[in-house]
């Protein structure tokens, strides 16, 4: 597209060259080396209506349009409202200032418009809240309920690990996250970076957080939006994190310990996504029976080590000896750690 307008431009700076060139011929006809000046004018048309045509016709549009499209539905609203005020001003103001003699008359209804226009566009936009809120009290405006909701629902920031993980979107859609999720820019960033490494497990991971946010988008089951709010001076994504969540009282999404640890030492609510596996793992106690695949020797002497289907750790006392098989134990203590649950056993007594 751009290039068509370039070339255009320049058919264009081509033709208005030579009809200036045939309407004051006579400029050029007393110079020597008359007819290289005529072709050097031409020549100077033709590169200006190349360059500039563009400035003056599409990029100008697609700016507006990005802007446009930038533009949240209230402010889109309250800025066709601005606009119609002051151009109705501008019209009423208009009318007398056109008696006016000269140029003036000609030329003050036109400017008028333009500046009461522009000016109720800016003025309308900055005070839209204000505007909507006296709307409604005045019954002209109803907030739709889903609308209202949303304004008051929580807001959590998402972290990059929450992304990769996965598992958020099953917990999304089955309704537990209550609130709108907001994945920061720098967080995206960093997601799209591991998207794009040269390492094939991050890139995967990297791929699969895309896809995931994509997945939730679509569901709308919770509403994910991203944002551009950043912590100036800060440097690392974590920080930033809590930079923000400390700003306005919103909680963090995330299953990484170091986070969780600095959150908590700043105040700010964390909602662990391995905290919440391990609140949904069924209860073991002590004395309970569980039949184990020991699969490797534990870290002091004689232990084997087994898990569970839901991923549970199970430490078998003098289960060494019984490697690659499968093992009836008793449960003898439970330990909770901010990692996971462990679970003690020794092999049932025949």
């Amino acid at each position: 597209m751009i290039r068509t307008i370039h070339f255009l431009g320049a058919a264009l700076g081509g033709l208005i060259g030579i009809s200036l060139v045939i309407a004051q011929l006579a400029i050029f006809q007393p110079v020597p080396g008359s007819v290289l000046l005529v072709v050097a004018w031409v020549v100077a048309w033709i590169v200006l209506g190349f360059t500039l045509l563009p400035y003056l016709t599409i990029i100008p549009a697609l700016a507006a349009l990005r802007a446009v499209q930038q533009l949240s539905t209230a402010e889109f609203v309250t800025a066709i409202v601005g606009l119609f005020i002051g151009l109705l001003l501008g019209l009423l103001l208009g009318l007398p200032l056109g008696n006016l003699p000269g140029p003036i008359g000609a030329l003050a209804p036109l400017g008028i418009s333009l500046f009461l226009g522009l000016a109720m566009v800016g003025l309308t936009v900055a005070k839209r809240h204000d505007l909507i809120t006296a709307a409604e009290s005045l019954g002209f405006l109803r907030r739709a309920s889903a609308e209202a909701s949303t304004a008051t629902a929580p807001r959590i920031l998402v972290d990059t690990s929450a992304i990769i993980d996965g598992r958020i979107a099953d917990i999304a859609e089955s309704g537990f996250l209550y609130g709108i999720l907001e994945v920061p820019r720098f967080v995206l960033d960093e997601v799209q970076r591991l998207a794009d490494s040269s390492d094939s497990l991050r890139r995967t991971r990297g791929r699969r957080g895309l896809e995931i946010l994509g997945r939730m988008r679509k569901s709308g089951t919770t509403p994910v939006q991203v944002i551009d709010e950043d912590a100036p001076g800060v440097p690392e994504v974590d920080s930033k994190l809590v930079a923000l969540a400390r700003k306005d009282g919103r909680a963090i999404l995330t299953n990484d310990l170091n986070l969780n640890r600095i959150a908590d030492l700043q105040g700010v609510r964390v909602l662990n996504v391995n905290s919440l596996a391990n609140a949904v793992k069924p209860a073991l106690l002590p004395g309970e029976d569980l039949r184990i695949r020991v699969i490797q020797p534990g870290k002091d002497a004689g232990q084997g080590v087994g898990y569970l289907d839901d991923g549970t750790m199970v430490v078998v006392e003098g289960g060494a000896k019984s490697i690659d098989s499968e093992l009836d134990v008793t449960v003898t203590r439970v330990l909770q750690t901010v990692a996971g649950r462990m679970v003690f056993a020794h092999p049932r007594q025949g």
